[in-house]
């Protein structure tokens, strides 16, 4: 798919991979951000004045899904559905200062509310041929470390239903795409690992997979895991773990 005039919603589109995405994208298409800050929006728009954008709490399932269905039936089509938000709380669940509220505002954001964007969007989906639904993942979707359970429960779910989509679509013009990001340089990742991806780079991979057609966009780091996850599964969760 060539990524040109076409129709794309994205959401997280107002920091780190997605700003970095609405830099590459907005010029050529027409782009839809979804994001929960107003005044980031105002901000984002400001720089980027042919997009559009949407105020919208991902927390919020059912505001979400609303959303989503008034879009469907404002928009001619959407080309590209790109599930890019996501939230990471580090506390483990034995520790004080854990929240157990956090754990609703993981799952809807980084999980249940990308189902809700799908199943409201899928009358535009369905308007475009080909479309594509890009959700976009982590190494912990793959393999778990020790704190941040609940994300990588969410991560790993996101991971298992967009393989069921992929059976569910394989005989309409709808294609589910994956991006599997390493550890990338962003407000979420602030003071922990070395040798980070830049946002910029992991953003412009992630638009070289989707129009490349790839199933599965394996971006950095995330090829080698792959690879241990083949044959030295051992040696993989052992380094995730203590990530």
């Amino acid at each position: 798919m060539d990524l040109y005039n076409k129709h794309i919603v994205l959401t997280g589109g107002t920091s780190g991979v997605g700003r970095q995405l609405v830099a590459q994208l907005a010029r050529d298409n027409q782009l839809i951000v979804l994001g929960r800050d107003q005044t980031k929006l105002l901000a984002l728009k400001n720089q980027h004045p042919t997009i559009i954008t949407y105020q919208v709490d991902l927390e919020n399932v059912k505001h979400v899904h609303q959303v989503a269905q008034s879009l469907a039936k404002d928009l001619p089509k959407v080309d590209v559905l790109i599930n890019n938000a996501a939230v990471q709380f580090m506390p483990q669940i034995h520790e004080d200062t854990f929240v157990f509220a956090t754990v609703e505002r993981e799952i809807n954001t980084n999980f249940t509310s990308v189902c809700a964007l799908i199943h409201g969007l899928l009358p535009a989906l369905g308007n475009s041929t080909p479309a594509r639904i890009v959700n976009v993942n982590s190494a912990l979707g793959l393999v778990p470390k020790t704190s941040s359970a609940v994300y990588c429960a969410s991560k790993g779910a996101l991971n298992i239903f967009s393989q069921s989509l992929r059976y569910q679509f394989e005989n309409s013009a709808i294609r589910v795409q994956q991006a599997f990001l390493p550890l990338v340089d962003t407000d979420m990742t602030t003071g922990r690992g070395k040798n980070k991806m830049s946002a910029q780079s992991a953003a412009t991979a992630i638009i070289t997979g989707i129009e490349k057609s790839e199933k599965d966009i394996d971006i950095g780091a995330i090829r080698i895991l792959r690879a241990l996850l083949m044959f030295a599964p051992g040696v993989a969760r052992r380094i995730l773990k203590r990530s």
